[in-house]
Protein backbone atom coordinates (compact mmCIF):
# COMPACT_ATOMS: atom_id res chain seq x y z
CA UNK A 1 0.00 0.00 0.00
CA UNK A 2 2.90 2.23 0.94
CA UNK A 3 3.87 2.23 -3.07
CA UNK A 4 0.47 4.18 -3.91
CA UNK A 5 2.03 7.19 -1.85
CA UNK A 6 3.76 7.68 -5.39
CA UNK A 7 1.71 10.41 -6.96
CA UNK A 8 2.14 12.63 -10.01
CA UNK A 9 4.22 16.02 -9.46
CA UNK A 10 2.08 18.65 -7.63
CA UNK A 11 -0.52 16.40 -5.92
CA UNK A 12 0.71 16.73 -2.38
CA UNK A 13 0.97 20.45 -3.03
CA UNK A 14 -2.68 20.49 -3.89
CA UNK A 15 -3.92 18.65 -1.36
CA UNK A 16 -2.24 20.41 1.49
CA UNK A 17 -3.48 24.12 -0.32
CA UNK A 18 -7.18 22.66 0.17
CA UNK A 19 -6.22 20.87 3.60
CA UNK A 20 -4.28 23.45 5.34
CA UNK A 21 -6.85 26.25 5.47
CA UNK A 22 -9.52 23.57 6.58
CA UNK A 23 -7.43 22.17 9.23
CA UNK A 24 -7.11 26.14 9.78
CA UNK A 25 -10.28 26.06 10.14
CA UNK A 26 -11.02 23.32 12.51
CA UNK A 27 -8.17 24.58 14.49
CA UNK A 28 -10.27 28.18 14.97
CA UNK A 29 -13.24 26.50 16.00
CA UNK A 30 -11.95 23.84 18.46
CA UNK A 31 -9.88 26.77 19.95
CA UNK A 32 -13.17 28.64 20.30
CA UNK A 33 -14.44 25.71 22.56
CA UNK A 34 -11.89 25.61 24.24
CA UNK A 35 -11.47 28.86 25.37
CA UNK A 36 -15.16 28.93 26.13
CA UNK A 37 -14.44 25.98 28.40
CA UNK A 38 -11.29 27.17 29.88
CA UNK A 39 -13.33 30.52 30.25
CA UNK A 40 -16.00 28.46 32.12
CA UNK A 41 -14.06 26.26 33.70
CA UNK A 42 -12.46 29.32 35.69
CA UNK A 43 -15.77 29.32 37.78
CA UNK A 44 -15.40 26.28 39.04
CA UNK A 45 -15.87 22.67 38.86
CA UNK A 46 -19.63 22.55 38.93
CA UNK A 47 -19.95 25.56 35.91
CA UNK A 48 -17.86 23.20 33.83
CA UNK A 49 -19.54 20.36 34.63
CA UNK A 50 -23.28 21.99 33.29
CA UNK A 51 -22.58 23.12 30.53
CA UNK A 52 -20.25 19.94 29.31
CA UNK A 53 -23.97 17.95 30.11
CA UNK A 54 -25.70 21.30 28.86
CA UNK A 55 -23.84 21.04 25.45
CA UNK A 56 -25.07 17.53 24.56
CA UNK A 57 -28.24 18.45 22.82
CA UNK A 58 -26.44 21.63 21.28
CA UNK A 59 -24.02 18.82 20.03
CA UNK A 60 -26.55 17.23 18.19
CA UNK A 61 -27.79 20.46 16.70
CA UNK A 62 -23.82 20.48 15.38
CA UNK A 63 -23.45 16.99 14.19
CA UNK A 64 -26.64 17.85 12.09
CA UNK A 65 -25.23 20.50 10.64
CA UNK A 66 -22.09 18.71 10.18
CA UNK A 67 -23.73 15.77 8.71
CA UNK A 68 -25.42 18.46 6.23
CA UNK A 69 -22.31 19.71 5.38
CA UNK A 70 -20.97 16.23 4.69
CA UNK A 71 -23.35 15.76 2.42
CA UNK A 72 -23.56 18.25 0.68
CA UNK A 73 -20.31 17.51 -0.31
CA UNK A 74 -20.99 14.11 -1.51
CA UNK A 75 -22.72 16.40 -4.49
CA UNK A 76 -21.61 19.64 -4.96
CA UNK A 77 -17.79 18.01 -5.42
CA UNK A 78 -19.11 16.16 -8.10
CA UNK A 79 -21.44 18.88 -9.47
CA UNK A 80 -17.59 20.90 -9.66
CA UNK A 81 -15.97 18.39 -11.49
CA UNK A 82 -18.49 18.89 -14.27
CA UNK A 83 -18.36 22.55 -14.07
CA UNK A 84 -22.41 23.15 -13.25
CA UNK A 85 -23.04 25.63 -11.37
CA UNK A 86 -26.77 25.56 -11.36
CA UNK A 87 -26.80 22.16 -9.76
CA UNK A 88 -24.81 23.57 -6.75
CA UNK A 89 -27.37 26.38 -5.99
CA UNK A 90 -29.72 23.81 -6.00
CA UNK A 91 -27.94 21.64 -3.97
CA UNK A 92 -26.99 24.09 -1.18
CA UNK A 93 -30.90 25.49 -1.36
CA UNK A 94 -32.00 21.62 -0.13
CA UNK A 95 -29.29 21.73 2.28
CA UNK A 96 -30.13 25.33 3.82
CA UNK A 97 -34.17 24.41 4.04
CA UNK A 98 -33.17 21.21 5.56
CA UNK A 99 -30.64 22.90 8.29
CA UNK A 100 -32.68 25.66 8.88
CA UNK A 101 -35.89 23.84 9.77
CA UNK A 102 -33.94 21.26 11.65
CA UNK A 103 -31.96 23.81 13.83
CA UNK A 104 -35.60 26.23 14.51
CA UNK A 105 -37.43 23.25 16.06
CA UNK A 106 -34.34 22.33 18.19
CA UNK A 107 -33.81 26.01 19.23
CA UNK A 108 -37.85 26.15 20.12
CA UNK A 109 -37.22 22.71 21.85
CA UNK A 110 -34.29 24.06 24.27
CA UNK A 111 -36.06 27.33 24.91
CA UNK A 112 -39.28 26.62 26.28
CA UNK A 113 -38.00 23.40 27.81
CA UNK A 114 -34.39 23.77 29.19
CA UNK A 115 -34.60 22.10 32.61
CA UNK A 116 -36.58 18.82 30.70
CA UNK A 117 -33.86 18.74 28.28
CA UNK A 118 -31.06 19.07 31.07
CA UNK A 119 -32.92 16.13 33.20
CA UNK A 120 -32.55 13.50 30.40
CA UNK A 121 -28.66 14.25 30.40
CA UNK A 122 -28.09 14.52 34.37
CA UNK A 123 -29.73 13.87 37.34
CA UNK A 124 -27.54 16.38 39.72
CA UNK A 125 -30.08 19.02 40.10
CA UNK A 126 -27.38 22.07 40.82
CA UNK A 127 -26.06 21.04 37.31
CA UNK A 128 -29.80 21.35 35.65
CA UNK A 129 -30.36 24.63 37.28
CA UNK A 130 -26.77 25.97 35.98
CA UNK A 131 -27.35 24.70 32.85
CA UNK A 132 -30.44 25.44 31.86
CA UNK A 133 -30.26 28.99 30.83
CA UNK A 134 -27.36 28.47 28.81
CA UNK A 135 -29.44 26.30 26.52
CA UNK A 136 -32.09 28.72 26.02
CA UNK A 137 -30.44 31.18 24.31
CA UNK A 138 -27.31 29.18 22.66
CA UNK A 139 -30.34 27.03 21.15
CA UNK A 140 -30.58 30.09 19.27
CA UNK A 141 -27.65 30.77 17.89
CA UNK A 142 -27.71 27.63 15.80
CA UNK A 143 -30.32 28.89 13.49
CA UNK A 144 -27.72 31.32 11.94
CA UNK A 145 -24.95 28.80 12.15
CA UNK A 146 -26.71 26.41 9.98
CA UNK A 147 -27.44 28.58 7.45
CA UNK A 148 -24.16 30.05 7.31
CA UNK A 149 -22.25 26.44 7.61
CA UNK A 150 -24.06 25.56 4.30
CA UNK A 151 -22.76 27.56 2.47
CA UNK A 152 -19.26 27.69 3.52
CA UNK A 153 -19.79 24.06 2.83
CA UNK A 154 -20.29 24.78 -0.60
CA UNK A 155 -17.13 26.66 -0.93
CA UNK A 156 -14.92 24.25 1.28
CA UNK A 157 -16.48 21.49 -2.02
CA UNK A 158 -15.41 23.65 -5.07
CA UNK A 159 -11.82 24.19 -3.57
CA UNK A 160 -12.10 27.45 -1.83
CA UNK A 161 -11.36 26.17 1.76
CA UNK A 162 -10.22 29.59 2.91
CA UNK A 163 -13.12 31.24 3.40
CA UNK A 164 -14.79 28.89 5.79
CA UNK A 165 -11.51 29.46 7.95
CA UNK A 166 -11.63 33.55 7.65
CA UNK A 167 -15.88 33.36 8.43
CA UNK A 168 -14.76 30.98 12.18
CA UNK A 169 -11.46 33.18 12.63
CA UNK A 170 -13.71 36.16 12.87
CA UNK A 171 -16.21 34.56 14.73
CA UNK A 172 -14.28 32.87 16.75
CA UNK A 173 -12.23 36.47 17.64
CA UNK A 174 -15.74 37.85 18.97
CA UNK A 175 -16.60 35.22 20.40
CA UNK A 176 -13.42 34.93 22.99
CA UNK A 177 -13.54 39.05 23.22
CA UNK A 178 -17.55 38.67 24.40
CA UNK A 179 -16.72 36.02 26.92
CA UNK A 180 -13.93 37.68 28.56
CA UNK A 181 -16.49 40.36 28.71
CA UNK A 182 -19.49 38.78 29.70
CA UNK A 183 -18.52 35.74 31.94
CA UNK A 184 -16.44 38.10 34.10
CA UNK A 185 -17.72 41.43 33.55
CA UNK A 186 -14.59 43.45 32.07
CA UNK A 187 -14.94 46.73 30.13
CA UNK A 188 -18.30 47.70 32.12
CA UNK A 189 -20.10 44.84 30.87
CA UNK A 190 -22.42 42.54 33.98
CA UNK A 191 -20.86 39.34 35.35
CA UNK A 192 -23.07 37.13 33.78
CA UNK A 193 -21.09 33.70 33.89
CA UNK A 194 -22.55 30.83 32.08
CA UNK A 195 -25.43 32.78 30.49
CA UNK A 196 -22.82 35.38 29.47
CA UNK A 197 -20.77 32.46 27.50
CA UNK A 198 -24.18 31.69 25.92
CA UNK A 199 -24.48 35.25 24.95
CA UNK A 200 -21.53 36.03 23.24
CA UNK A 201 -21.99 33.10 21.32
CA UNK A 202 -24.91 33.90 20.00
CA UNK A 203 -23.91 37.38 19.27
CA UNK A 204 -21.12 35.62 17.08
CA UNK A 205 -23.56 33.61 15.22
CA UNK A 206 -25.33 36.44 13.87
CA UNK A 207 -21.95 38.50 13.25
CA UNK A 208 -20.89 35.06 11.08
CA UNK A 209 -24.49 34.79 9.10
CA UNK A 210 -23.83 38.52 8.14
CA UNK A 211 -19.96 38.28 6.57
CA UNK A 212 -21.48 34.89 4.81
CA UNK A 213 -24.76 36.96 3.40
CA UNK A 214 -22.01 40.00 2.23
CA UNK A 215 -19.63 37.44 0.77
CA UNK A 216 -22.69 35.66 -1.14
CA UNK A 217 -24.40 38.53 -2.82
CA UNK A 218 -20.82 39.78 -3.76
CA UNK A 219 -19.77 36.43 -4.90
CA UNK A 220 -19.18 35.60 -8.97
CA UNK A 221 -17.04 33.26 -8.79
CA UNK A 222 -20.02 30.83 -8.00
CA UNK A 223 -22.64 33.64 -8.37
CA UNK A 224 -26.14 33.04 -5.97
CA UNK A 225 -28.75 32.19 -8.45
CA UNK A 226 -32.00 32.12 -6.72
CA UNK A 227 -34.73 30.75 -9.01
CA UNK A 228 -32.20 27.41 -8.42
CA UNK A 229 -31.48 28.31 -5.07
CA UNK A 230 -35.08 28.60 -3.54
CA UNK A 231 -36.90 25.98 -5.80
CA UNK A 232 -34.16 23.44 -5.88
CA UNK A 233 -36.79 21.33 -8.16
CA UNK A 234 -37.58 17.28 -7.55
CA UNK A 235 -34.76 15.81 -9.07
CA UNK A 236 -31.96 17.17 -6.92
CA UNK A 237 -34.00 17.10 -3.72
CA UNK A 238 -34.63 13.24 -4.27
CA UNK A 239 -30.62 12.74 -5.16
CA UNK A 240 -30.07 14.91 -2.03
CA UNK A 241 -32.16 12.43 0.32
CA UNK A 242 -30.15 9.48 -1.31
CA UNK A 243 -27.28 10.52 -0.61
CA UNK A 244 -27.00 13.47 1.69
CA UNK A 245 -30.02 11.29 3.78
CA UNK A 246 -27.60 8.85 5.41
CA UNK A 247 -25.32 11.10 6.42
CA UNK A 248 -27.44 13.21 8.53
CA UNK A 249 -28.78 9.70 9.76
CA UNK A 250 -25.23 8.83 10.32
CA UNK A 251 -24.17 12.18 11.84
CA UNK A 252 -27.42 12.52 13.79
CA UNK A 253 -27.24 8.81 15.43
CA UNK A 254 -23.25 9.37 15.65
CA UNK A 255 -24.26 12.67 18.35
CA UNK A 256 -26.86 10.95 20.15
CA UNK A 257 -24.31 8.12 21.11
CA UNK A 258 -21.99 9.99 21.89
CA UNK A 259 -24.43 11.97 24.29
CA UNK A 260 -25.74 9.20 25.63
CA UNK A 261 -22.40 8.01 26.48
CA UNK A 262 -21.80 11.54 28.22
CA UNK A 263 -25.52 11.23 30.23
CA UNK A 264 -24.21 7.57 31.38
CA UNK A 265 -20.87 9.28 32.93
CA UNK A 266 -23.61 11.83 34.38
CA UNK A 267 -25.18 9.07 36.08
CA UNK A 268 -22.22 7.51 37.97
CA UNK A 269 -22.04 8.44 41.44
CA UNK A 270 -18.60 11.00 40.63
CA UNK A 271 -20.88 12.33 37.75
CA UNK A 272 -19.04 15.60 38.48
CA UNK A 273 -15.27 14.46 38.07
CA UNK A 274 -16.14 12.48 35.13
CA UNK A 275 -17.94 14.82 33.47
CA UNK A 276 -15.44 17.47 34.53
CA UNK A 277 -12.73 15.13 32.58
CA UNK A 278 -15.08 14.05 29.81
CA UNK A 279 -14.93 17.92 29.04
CA UNK A 280 -10.86 18.55 28.72
CA UNK A 281 -10.47 15.32 27.12
CA UNK A 282 -13.17 16.12 24.59
CA UNK A 283 -11.28 19.56 23.69
CA UNK A 284 -8.27 17.45 23.27
CA UNK A 285 -9.68 15.28 21.12
CA UNK A 286 -10.72 17.96 18.51
CA UNK A 287 -7.26 19.74 18.83
CA UNK A 288 -6.05 15.86 18.44
CA UNK A 289 -8.42 15.47 15.21
CA UNK A 290 -8.32 19.02 13.53
CA UNK A 291 -5.31 17.64 10.73
CA UNK A 292 -7.48 14.70 10.22
CA UNK A 293 -10.71 16.01 9.66
CA UNK A 294 -8.72 18.57 7.59
CA UNK A 295 -7.34 15.70 5.13
CA UNK A 296 -10.56 13.94 5.48
CA UNK A 297 -12.51 17.10 4.02
CA UNK A 298 -9.64 17.32 1.61
CA UNK A 299 -9.85 13.50 0.51
CA UNK A 300 -13.84 14.59 -0.15
CA UNK A 301 -13.23 17.28 -2.75
CA UNK A 302 -10.11 15.69 -4.45
CA UNK A 303 -11.82 12.05 -4.69
CA UNK A 304 -15.64 13.59 -5.69
CA UNK A 305 -13.94 15.56 -8.15
CA UNK A 306 -11.94 13.10 -9.54
CA UNK A 307 -15.65 10.65 -10.04
CA UNK A 308 -17.24 13.71 -11.49
CA UNK A 309 -13.98 14.09 -14.10
CA UNK A 310 -14.71 10.94 -14.87
CA UNK A 311 -12.20 8.96 -13.47
CA UNK A 312 -12.57 4.62 -13.47
CA UNK A 313 -12.88 2.58 -10.81
CA UNK A 314 -9.32 1.59 -10.37
CA UNK A 315 -7.53 5.21 -10.67
CA UNK A 316 -10.37 6.43 -7.71
CA UNK A 317 -9.13 3.35 -5.65
CA UNK A 318 -5.60 3.72 -6.11
CA UNK A 319 -6.12 7.58 -5.07
CA UNK A 320 -8.41 6.52 -1.99
CA UNK A 321 -6.04 3.70 -1.36
CA UNK A 322 -3.21 6.80 -0.95
CA UNK A 323 -5.01 8.68 0.97
CA UNK A 324 -5.70 6.54 3.64
CA UNK A 325 -2.63 5.41 4.13
CA UNK A 326 -1.54 9.04 4.34
CA UNK A 327 -3.87 9.52 7.36
CA UNK A 328 -3.00 6.36 9.01
CA UNK A 329 0.49 7.73 9.27
CA UNK A 330 -0.60 11.07 10.05
CA UNK A 331 -2.33 9.16 13.29
CA UNK A 332 0.82 7.69 14.43
CA UNK A 333 2.12 11.01 14.80
CA UNK A 334 -0.44 12.67 16.71
CA UNK A 335 -0.24 9.73 18.96
CA UNK A 336 3.44 9.85 19.40
CA UNK A 337 2.79 14.17 19.46
CA UNK A 338 0.39 12.90 22.30
CA UNK A 339 2.51 10.71 24.23
CA UNK A 340 4.99 13.46 24.84
CA UNK A 341 2.68 16.17 25.47
CA UNK A 342 0.53 14.25 28.37
CA UNK A 343 3.52 14.16 31.02
CA UNK A 344 5.56 17.99 30.06
CA UNK A 345 2.29 19.58 29.29
CA UNK A 346 -0.92 18.25 29.78
CA UNK A 347 -0.28 16.91 33.56
CA UNK A 348 1.92 19.86 34.82
CA UNK A 349 0.08 22.79 33.25
CA UNK A 350 -2.75 22.27 31.32
CA UNK A 351 -5.14 19.88 34.02
CA UNK A 352 -4.25 22.35 37.19
CA UNK A 353 -5.67 25.43 34.88
CA UNK A 354 -9.15 23.74 35.27
CA UNK A 355 -9.36 23.97 39.05
CA UNK A 356 -10.22 19.80 38.61
CA UNK A 357 -10.10 17.98 41.77
CA UNK A 358 -7.44 14.85 42.63
CA UNK A 359 -9.62 12.58 40.97
CA UNK A 360 -10.95 14.21 38.29
CA UNK A 361 -7.23 14.73 37.34
CA UNK A 362 -6.36 11.43 37.60
CA UNK A 363 -9.58 10.35 35.48
CA UNK A 364 -8.47 12.42 32.64
CA UNK A 365 -4.90 11.14 32.67
CA UNK A 366 -6.15 7.82 32.34
CA UNK A 367 -8.52 9.33 29.53
CA UNK A 368 -5.61 10.50 27.63
CA UNK A 369 -3.68 7.47 27.79
CA UNK A 370 -6.45 5.02 26.26
CA UNK A 371 -7.28 7.61 23.55
CA UNK A 372 -3.63 8.23 22.22
CA UNK A 373 -3.34 3.90 21.58
CA UNK A 374 -6.41 4.46 19.14
CA UNK A 375 -5.31 7.56 17.62
CA UNK A 376 -4.07 6.05 14.51
CA UNK A 377 -6.74 4.01 14.30
CA UNK A 378 -9.24 7.08 14.36
CA UNK A 379 -7.59 8.90 12.18
CA UNK A 380 -7.89 5.70 9.54
CA UNK A 381 -11.55 5.77 10.12
CA UNK A 382 -12.31 9.65 9.77
CA UNK A 383 -10.34 9.86 6.62
CA UNK A 384 -12.13 7.05 4.96
CA UNK A 385 -16.18 7.40 6.37
CA UNK A 386 -16.08 11.01 6.47
CA UNK A 387 -14.25 11.62 3.24
CA UNK A 388 -13.78 8.61 0.98
CA UNK A 389 -16.86 6.80 1.48
CA UNK A 390 -18.32 9.48 1.41
CA UNK A 391 -17.46 10.84 -1.51
CA UNK A 392 -18.11 7.90 -3.60
CA UNK A 393 -21.62 7.75 -2.76
CA UNK A 394 -21.05 5.03 -0.42
CA UNK A 395 -23.08 6.81 2.36
CA UNK A 396 -25.10 3.98 3.35
CA UNK A 397 -22.43 2.02 3.90
CA UNK A 398 -20.17 4.73 5.56
CA UNK A 399 -23.31 5.17 8.49
CA UNK A 400 -23.20 1.21 8.97
CA UNK A 401 -19.39 1.43 9.69
CA UNK A 402 -19.69 4.19 11.85
CA UNK A 403 -22.76 3.67 13.80
CA UNK A 404 -22.72 -0.26 14.36
CA UNK A 405 -19.15 -0.74 16.24
CA UNK A 406 -20.69 2.29 18.34
CA UNK A 407 -24.11 1.07 19.17
CA UNK A 408 -23.24 -2.45 19.20
CA UNK A 409 -20.03 -1.85 21.18
CA UNK A 410 -18.93 1.23 22.65
CA UNK A 411 -22.41 2.23 24.48
CA UNK A 412 -23.14 -0.89 25.85
CA UNK A 413 -19.82 -2.10 27.19
CA UNK A 414 -19.59 1.82 29.25
CA UNK A 415 -22.88 1.00 30.66
CA UNK A 416 -22.18 -1.94 31.63
CA UNK A 417 -18.63 -1.12 33.03
CA UNK A 418 -19.66 2.38 34.50
CA UNK A 419 -23.23 1.71 35.34
CA UNK A 420 -23.97 -2.65 36.16
CA UNK A 421 -20.34 -3.15 37.43
CA UNK A 422 -19.14 -0.43 38.98
CA UNK A 423 -15.38 -1.32 37.18
CA UNK A 424 -12.13 0.63 37.59
CA UNK A 425 -11.99 4.02 35.74
CA UNK A 426 -9.65 2.39 33.33
CA UNK A 427 -11.93 -0.36 32.09
CA UNK A 428 -14.72 2.74 31.76
CA UNK A 429 -12.50 4.74 29.07
CA UNK A 430 -11.55 1.36 27.29
CA UNK A 431 -14.97 0.99 26.65
CA UNK A 432 -15.71 4.31 25.49
CA UNK A 433 -13.19 4.09 23.20
CA UNK A 434 -14.21 0.53 22.12
CA UNK A 435 -15.50 1.13 18.61
CA UNK A 436 -12.23 2.01 17.32
CA UNK A 437 -10.96 -1.74 17.56
CA UNK A 438 -14.01 -2.39 14.87
CA UNK A 439 -14.15 0.40 12.64
CA UNK A 440 -10.78 -0.02 10.99
CA UNK A 441 -10.78 -3.29 10.04
CA UNK A 442 -14.14 -3.47 8.07
CA UNK A 443 -12.81 -0.23 6.71
CA UNK A 444 -10.72 -1.62 4.87
CA UNK A 445 -12.65 -4.68 3.71
CA UNK A 446 -15.27 -1.83 2.35
CA UNK A 447 -11.94 -0.40 0.79
CA UNK A 448 -10.90 -2.77 -1.52
CA UNK A 449 -14.76 -3.96 -2.49
CA UNK A 450 -14.63 -1.19 -4.74
CA UNK A 451 -18.27 -0.77 -4.48
CA UNK A 452 -18.13 2.72 -3.03
CA UNK A 453 -17.04 4.49 -6.26
CA UNK A 454 -20.36 6.18 -7.65
CA UNK A 455 -21.49 9.06 -9.80
CA UNK A 456 -24.21 10.48 -8.02
CA UNK A 457 -24.80 13.32 -10.03
CA UNK A 458 -28.35 14.29 -11.87
CA UNK A 459 -28.43 14.85 -15.31
CA UNK A 460 -29.62 18.59 -16.29
CA UNK A 461 -32.09 16.87 -18.41
CA UNK A 462 -33.85 15.16 -15.55
CA UNK A 463 -34.10 18.54 -13.58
Amino acid sequence: MFARLRREPGFYKRLWTLALPLIAQNLITTSLGFVDTFMVGLLGNNPLSAVTAANVPIFLIQVIIFGLMSGLTVLVSQYWGKGDTQSINRCMGVAMYAGATLAAVMAVVLFFFPHGVMNIVTDNPILIELGAPYLRIVGISYIFNAVSSVYVGMQRSTENSRFGMLVFGASMLLNTLLNYCLIFGHFGAPALGITGAAIATLTSRIAEFAIVLVYALANRRIPLQPKALFHPGVAIAKSALHYSGPVILNETLWGLGTSVMTAIMGHMAISADMLAAYAIMGNIDKFSTVTCFGLAGATAVVVGKRIGEGATKEQVYDLGSCLLTLSAMVGILIALGLALLLPTVFIPYLYPLFSLSEQATRIAIIMCIVYLCVMPMRAFDITNITGLLRAGGDARMAAVLDLSPLWVAAIPLTALCALVLDAPIVLVCIATQAENFFKMPLGVIRLRSRKWINDVTVRKEEL
